[in-house]
């Protein structure tokens, strides 16, 4: 099976993993980080309140409990703070935990403070009343929480220590224990000099100071800084029983099978795409089996870095096209109209290297959608 692209014809490996549910848990605890899925045929402007495609949606957030993955919900892979506000996320975090049911455990969901503009801020309480204000609606819907990054925080924070203060506000009221989110300014410009220092090892400690003082109401903490010394450095340092998830979408295959002093578990964007290949590599993980385990994963990999790659806040783009080839949606229209954000030879280069790393479950159907896409392109 070919397909033409511009820069030259392409034979397909055509060989798609086989979907199996998990027959026992993973030793790893291990989140997807789901996508939303936009009503395509809305009437909604894409600049103003997204139009949700809620049955797409939540079919979606089924495949991914079905696969063993928990599911982090209402984050930026969702297209958080870049599309999907905040009322939006409350009634996406809800729908969610409706439908997972039995499973509803398994999902833990964003709380920030995007509903206050940055430029509003004005005082550490401004930020806690935020907080406070997702941590009750979410809390409400008896729903477990992830605490994510603060760009209020960052405008009104005026040294480490008040970091320190806000969470330990927050966490106070956290009726179980949350997993933090330290998300990187490569996927959040706004984020940067988070901690209170654009130098890793100073932010670190100040992070490690808010985790040691609250430890009871922290489950674990993700670190999305796309470096996995950075990870390797704060994993050995956390208190016990403190988890680290990685978030690391370039070098998670070495970060979760671990080393002699320890692993991580896994809260990754890219799991929503390579959930075949992420769940048979870690059923062979939990077997013990760590050949087949790097033979699942190792193809991902390039996948996960050019889906990954600068400017990585638009990497929910490659996530979407992904979903939209092995038909789960049926169009390739993003919420703010983000599927305009990659050029074509990133959509062709995703193709063949998700066809590489036996992601595409239907090759036929992927061909037919990607030559769709090749002639809106004018080729």
């Amino acid at each position: 099976m070919k397909i033409r692209f511009p820069e030259g014809s392409y034979t397909l490996l055509a060989d798609p993993l086989k979907v199996h549910k998990p027959k026992v848990p993973f030793n790893r605890v291990a989140f997807a980080a789901a996508h939303v899925v936009a009503d395509a045929r809305a009437s909604a402007d894409p600049s103003g309140p997204p139009a949700i495609d809620w049955d797409c949606t939540l079919a979606y957030r089924r495949h991914l409990l079905d696969l063993g993955f928990g599911v982090a919900e209402a984050m930026d892979t969702s297209q958080r703070g870049m599309g999907l506000d905040w009322p939006s996320a409350l009634d996406l975090i809800g729908r969610s935990l409706s439908e997972a049911g039995r499973r509803r455990n398994m999902i833990f969901s964003g709380a920030g403070t995007d509903q206050l503009d940055p430029a509003r801020a004005r005082s550490l309480d401004d930020v806690v009343r935020a907080y406070l204000e997702q941590f009750n609606a979410i809390q409400k819907l008896e729903g477990r929480i992830i605490m994510m990054a603060s760009r209020a925080l960052v405008r009104v924070a005026k040294s480490p220590d008040d970091y320190v203060k806000v969470y330990s506000r927050v966490l106070q009221e956290a009726d179980h224990p949350v997993i933090l989110h330290w998300l990187g300014d490569m996927f959040d410009p706004a984020l940067k000099g988070y901690w209170g220092s654009t130098d890793f090892h100073p932010a670190m400690e100040t992070c490690l100071a808010a985790i040691t003082g609250n430890v009871k109401k922290i489950d674990g903490i993700k670190i999305s800084l796309l470096d996995d010394s950075k990870e390797i450095d704060m994993r050995r340092r956390l208190p016990s029983p403190v988890k680290m998830y990685s978030g690391d979408d370039f070098s998670y295959p070495a970060l979760i099978a671990g080393d002699a002093h320890g692993y991580s578990h896994a809260l990754l964007g890219i799991f929503d795409a390579i959930a075949p290949a992420a769940s048979a590599a870690l059923s062979a993980l939990t077997k013990g089996d760590i050949k087949k385990y790097d033979r699942l994963l190792a193809p991902t990999v390039p996948l996960s870095r050019l889906i990954f790659r600068a400017p990585t806040q638009y990497y929910k783009t490659g996530i979407v096209f992904l979903a939209w080839l092995n038909g789960h949606q049926d169009h390739f229209v993003m919420v703010n109209g983000a599927q305009a954000m990659r050029p074509l030879p990133y959509f062709t280069e995703a193709f063949k290297l998700a066809d590489q790393a036996r992601l595409l479950s239907d090759p036929d159907m992927a061909v037919k959608r990607m030559k769709m896409l090749l002639g809106l392109y004018g080729t």
